[in-house]
């Protein structure tokens, strides 16, 4: 089964566009568990085991556990991902942005030693820092769009003069994810939710790949906004939050309070759908 494939059924089974990212940050873990890097995994197995029947993907973010040098309970996490929630695909939020060797070693990091089912990647070194990646049969690879941060605008609302038509640089990525660079169908856009005008855009311009749109939630971002801005029956939207979920409460039942935002997430998501 394909990445598509498994974002196509995930989305049937559960009812669901809402991914949860997951974001573990010790200071802001529940007060038993608080400051305690080394209840990382358990923080997010609990997470997972609450929410797993309502989403349509997890995101784990790598740096959240490299940071704590928790790399081995992030192997760990995602074992248990695939022994408890085998139908819920996993994208290892990485955005990895190199070429050549390394390139493949990062490919290698993300589809064999984690398992992820998709990793999301910095494009600005050109289709030669996605190709390995796409070597790997089934798996998906979200290439940075039309980012939620502030300095996207930076360089990603910019003009490209030597374009035919002079595109804005988010709208080239866009077309080059829709057309020559997805080979095999394997790849999506990472729009952020902040601009759900943008996100219309995204989806004119690539109306088949899925799009992976972070920013609901703590960020602000508009859910029912999002969804008509992007969802189409036969290109899946994956709507991150985190935090707004993760954090739902500081006490012993925070895994029910995680569950109970996450389905008031999906079920706004679902109305926003119709």
């Amino acid at each position: 089964m394909t990445f598509l494939d498994m974002l196509h059924s995930a989305e049937r089974r559960n009812g669901s566009l809402l991914c949860v990212g997951l974001d573990p940050e010790p200071a802001k873990f529940p007060d038993h568990l608080k400051g305690d890097a080394s209840r990382i995994y358990d923080f997010c197995a609990a997470i997972v085991d609450a929410t797993a029947d309502l989403v349509i993907a997890f995101k784990p973010q790598i740096a959240y556990f490299a940071a704590h040098r928790a790399e081995d309970q992030l192997e760990r996490l995602m074992e248990h991902l695939r022994r408890n929630a085998p139908q819920v695909p996993v994208i290892l939020d990485a955005k990895r942005g190199d070429i050549g060797a390394t390139a493949e070693q990062y490919a290698r990091e993300a589809f064999e030693r984690y398992g992820a089912d998709a990793v999301t990647l910095s494009p600005f070194m050109g289709f030669d820092s996605i190709q390995p990646y796409l070597q790997y049969e089934g798996k998906g690879a979200f290439l940075l769009c039309r980012t939620s941060n502030p300095g996207g605008d930076d360089l990603q609302n910019q003009r490209l003069s030597s374009v035919p038509g002079e595109p804005l640089l988010y709208e080239h990525v866009a077309r080059l994810a829709q057309g020559p660079w997805n080979l095999n169908g394997q790849l999506g856009l990472v729009v952020g939710a902040t601009y759900p005008a943008e996100i219309e855009r995204v989806r004119a311009l690539a109306p088949t790949v899925p799009l992976l749109i972070p920013g609901v939630g703590a960020q602000g971002g508009d859910a029912a906004a999002t969804v008509k801005a992007g969802w189409r029956a036969d290109a899946p939207i994956v709507v991150n939050s985190s935090r707004a979920i993760l954090y739902a409460s500081s006490g012993e039942g925070f895994a029910e309070a995680a569950r109970r935002a996450a389905r008031k997430t999906r079920d706004v998501l679902q109305a926003a759908r119709g």
